[in-house]
């Protein structure tokens, strides 16, 4: 029965992988099982992700500041947009969590783009560096011919901001872990310099960072409008 899902994802991204095992791997999420997950395998996904969107990003915006360079590269291999172009092959149907084989729970937002960037990082040590170029440009094609739009995420306007008003990086603080582990809840604590700690909560914490931040930025900009 597993061969038959892996076949048919295969079919999916048109990929005959020389090791299904490791196409396999990279569908085990830790709580299906914990000694052979697919972490490495986003490890290292999310290196050769970031390189190759970096590589064609350069080639495509030759002119483009490292600072603008890097905002769009931020825009384009974070968990939403790894969320995204997972949904766009239907990978969440493919990923093995808990004790079941069966998909009638439902899968984390977070586990499926962790599990797109697994799956990047098999198909980088099945087939090498050139196909697995063509495969994500292939997956990000419409994405990347969106990135004129530069969106710049929350943790780096306020770090902008702070860098401006203050000279220094805002500081974040890990409050809280909570939650089971294939399901955990990250609250996080932001300030700026000789301020109190405003709070985010994520299902990781990068997400709590973010969300904390934006926090922050709301709380500013509400603070800026009512002098």
């Amino acid at each position: 029965m597993i061969n038959v899902e892996l076949n048919k994802l295969e079919k999916i991204i048109n990929i005959k992988f020389k090791n299904q095992k490791l196409l396999k791997k990279s569908l085990t999420h830790k709580s299906f099982n914990s000694v052979d997950s697919n972490e490495k395998l986003e490890f290292l996904g999310d290196r050769v992700l970031g390189l190759i969107i970096s590589k064609k990003l350069l080639e495509k915006y030759p002119k483009d500041t490292e600072g603008s360079l890097d905002k769009k590269l931020a825009a384009l291999v974070n968990k939403k947009k790894c969320l995204e172009v997972a949904k766009s092959i239907h990978l969440e149907k493919f990923i093995f969590v808990g004790n079941s084989k069966q998909k009638i729970i439902r899968i984390e937002d977070k586990i499926i783009s962790d599990t797109c960037e697994s799956l990047i990082g098999a198909v980088y040590l099945d087939k090498g560096i050139d196909f697995v170029e063509k495969f994500i440009l292939g997956l990000w094609k419409k994405h990347i011919s969106l990135s004129q739009q530069t969106y710049v995420d929350p943790k780096t306007k306020l770090q902008e901001y702070s860098l401006k008003k203050f000279k220094v990086l805002p500081i974040y603080k890990l409050i809280s872990t909570s939650g089971p582990n294939h399901k955990p809840i990250f609250k996080i604590g932001v300030k700026l310099k000789n301020q109190t700690f405003v709070k985010g909560s994520g299902p990781s914490k990068k997400d709590a960072e973010q969300n904390a931040a934006l926090n922050l930025l709301k709380s500013i900009k509400k603070n800026e409008l009512d002098r």
